[in-house]
């Protein structure tokens, strides 16, 4: 399908949105912790808990973190699953290198290694991985679907999938709220902090289009999943999908 959050692009209307996704995550990758931990309170942490916390009695050991950023959720969750393999791709080398360098401080390189993927083409076999993880990274796709697809492909027959996202509260006082705090001051705090203006104006742009709730259940099965459910976050803040294949 054709996802209104495909077509807004961080800084020109022509181009690959891939590529200036790319680039704009290597533009902000260095403030990028920060200001992701600012902008939720912390409440993030708190997210990513709760997703890995879903994944733990799956006691999965080859895992992929896809979209892993800075690699935020690939680090809690091999710290916290122990799996004996975890994979953490992005598109966005500057990303990475921050990923690298905290993955090492913690003396996780021998277990998570950071390689280059576009998650709608991605190089690995059929049926490679017991888990997949995205978290805060599926609405940057360029081809939610294929995304979607791709994942499922790599994934084990009864593998798991696990996704956090960012999405917009439907209820009073929750959704007034939020609005004004991602009109105002998540682009005022990107700029400040960031120096990138663009990028703290498209991160809330495609928040509040991005399909959610039941909608995203259907389209993670229309993909090839099962037993798909989600659970929203901190009044509709956050939502977590969780998935079979």
């Amino acid at each position: 399908m054709d996802y209104p959050q495909q077509h807004i692009k961080p800084y020109d209307k022509e181009g690959k949105k891939s590529e200036q996704v790319e680039r704009m995550f290597d533009n902000i990758a260095r403030t990028y912790d920060r200001l992701n931990h600012a902008l939720s309170l912390g409440i993030d942490r708190r997210w990513r808990r709760k997703a890995i916390a879903w994944l733990r009695p799956f006691r999965p050991q080859r895992v992929m973190d896809a979209a892993t950023g800075t690699g935020d959720f690939a680090i809690l969750a091999c710290r916290k699953l122990r799996p004996r393999q975890l994979i953490a791709t992005d598109i966005s080398e500057g990303m990475m290198n921050v990923g690298r360098q905290k993955a090492k401080e913690q003396g996780l390189a021998d277990t998570i290694s950071f390689v280059r993927e576009d998650c709608t083409s991605l190089s690995f076999a059929d049926n490679e991985f017991d888990a997949v993880t995205v978290a805060f990274g599926i609405r940057n796709f360029e081809d939610l679907d294929q995304g979607l697809s791709e994942m499922c492909r790599v994934l084990k027959p009864g593998g798991h999938l696990v996704i956090l996202e960012l999405t917009t509260p439907d209820r009073f006082p929750m959704k007034q709220l939020f609005a004004i705090y991602s009109k105002a001051v998540i682009p005022l705090l990107g700029k400040i902090l960031s120096k990138d203006k663009s990028a703290y104006h498209y991160l809330p742009d495609t928040i509040k289009v991005f399909p959610q709730g039941e909608i995203m259940k259907e389209v993670i099965g229309k993909a090839g999943f099962r037993e798909v459910n989600f659970r929203r976050l901190t009044g509709g803040i956050c939502t977590l999908y969780t998935a079979t294949k």
